[in-house]
């Protein structure tokens, strides 16, 4: 009954997913290689958590 209030969290990992690379990709234009890494493994992570929840939903 309460399902329709409940958010999508494939959703909001995409989202986050795309701010974090258009964060690495601004560190990436600035110069700074140390941070432009930083979120760039972190975006691998969340990278890591969609695949998951997708492959749970598909079987």
């Amino acid at each position: 009954m309460l399902s329709i209030f409940k958010r999508d969290p494939l959703k909001k990992l995409n989202k986050a997913y795309e701010i974090k690379l258009e964060q690495a990709m601004h560190a990436q234009r600035k110069g700074d290689i140390k941070s432009y890494s930083m979120i760039t493994a972190e975006a691998e992570l969340i990278a890591d958590k969609i695949q998951a929840l997708e492959n749970t939903s598909n079987t």
